[in-house]
């Protein structure tokens, strides 16, 4: 019994600006600072290799004074909007009915939900009464893969069966007006806002990339590096600059051990499907693979375009691979990380 990821849709906010039309937001933001820190946060944002970003409010009120609860409220109203979005538009790329599907799972780490997402789009698309669903709230950027992986284990368990995973994040409405720290101020930077959907299934008649194997790597005591500090004013960013750096040193240990055990090394993935958490790290996994003649084109090209998504973010680098139509017997290897600090993994073989 195999279980298949069957297709991945996306759904974008409906405002966006370029890196250039957030310029003159950051001189009104930045006003009254020093002129060598304001020179320096531009350069921060033109060098980010994010050319777009799309985002659940309008810059206008990104920058503005909005409260955590106004903030909050946004993310909810546009959550759902998009969520749905992508899940009915998933579903239909598949010829699904919502009735379909058995198990729904929601991700999102960038705002507070309760009842989570699940509970609203069971009601919006009318999904079946005794549909099991799992919110995954804290995994960060790493959630996206680990909702396919917890897909993966029930669909393994239960043949003949159907999941969703719908990951919905607004990275910009965590955004600290009164923080001009470097992780608040990076954070801003290279995130922007949208929403995913990954269809999977374990019936025999549907088809698609089987999951052949995932796991999960955790770093010893580094909690430090990545997540959110609950404030007054909001979700507060925590980035360490050395993630790059802590991610480039484990790389050995998390790619080859799993690779190993299915018979395989890094020449026989045909496709590297990794998160794009931001240009360092793009730079630091070009390094690690360029010189095996892999390439992460399709990740550097998702952060331009979009910025990091957090969770959803790697599921538009996987939609992207679906749509190139990759051969039969050809081999992915997904890749995510985020707070605790982890690795999750995917691989999947056409």
């Amino acid at each position: 019994m195999k279980v298949k990821i069957t297709g991945v849709s996306k759904a974008l906010p409906e405002y966006s600006r370029t890196t250039a039309e957030i310029l003159p937001f950051l001189e009104i933001w930045l006003h009254g600072q020093d002129p060598r820190f304001i020179r320096k946060v531009k350069k921060i944002f033109e060098n980010a290799a994010v050319d777009k970003r799309y985002s659940f409010m309008s810059p206008e009120e990104v920058f503005s004074g909005l409260s955590f609860a106004e903030r909050n409220e946004i993310y909810i109203r546009e959550g759902i909007s998009l969520g749905k979005q992508c899940l009915q538009k998933a579903l239909n790329k598949a010829n699904w009915l919502p009735a379909d599907l058995d198990y729904i799972i929601t991700v999102s780490c960038t705002g507070i939900m309760i009842p989570s997402l699940d509970a609203y789009l069971i009601n919006a698309l009318r999904l079946r009464g005794d549909v099991i669903r799992l919110p995954v709230t804290e995994m960060g950027c790493a959630a996206g893969v680990s909702g396919i992986i917890y897909a993966k284990n029930f669909l393994k368990a239960n043949p003949g069966k159907r999941a969703a995973v719908v990951a919905v994040e607004s990275p910009t409405a965590t955004f600290q007006r009164n923080d001009f720290s470097m992780a608040n101020i990076v954070s801003a930077a290279i995130f922007g806002d949208g929403a995913a959907c990954v269809l999977l299934s374990s019936h025999e008649d549907d088809e698609g990339p089987e999951v052949v194997d995932e796991g999960m790597y955790h770093f010893d005591d580094a909690e430090q590096l990545m997540g959110f500090r609950l404030t007054n004013t909001g979700l507060q960013m925590v980035l360490d600059v050395g993630v790059p750096e802590t991610i480039a040193s484990h790389f050995p240990a998390i790619i080859n051990p799993f690779l190993e055990r299915n018979g395989l090394d890094i020449a026989a993935i045909d496709h590297l499907i990794f998160h794009p958490g931001g240009k360092k790290i793009v730079q630091v996994v070009e390094e690690l693979f360029g010189a095996l003649g892999k390439n992460i084109n399709d990740t550097r090209e998702v952060l331009r375009l979009y910025g990091n998504m957090s969770s959803a973010t790697v599921l538009y680098v996987l939609e992207r691979i679906l749509d190139q139509q990759p051969q039969r017997g050809e081999k992915g290897l997904m890749l995510s990380f985020g707070p605790g600090f982890s690795a999750q993994r995917i691989l999947l073989q056409w």
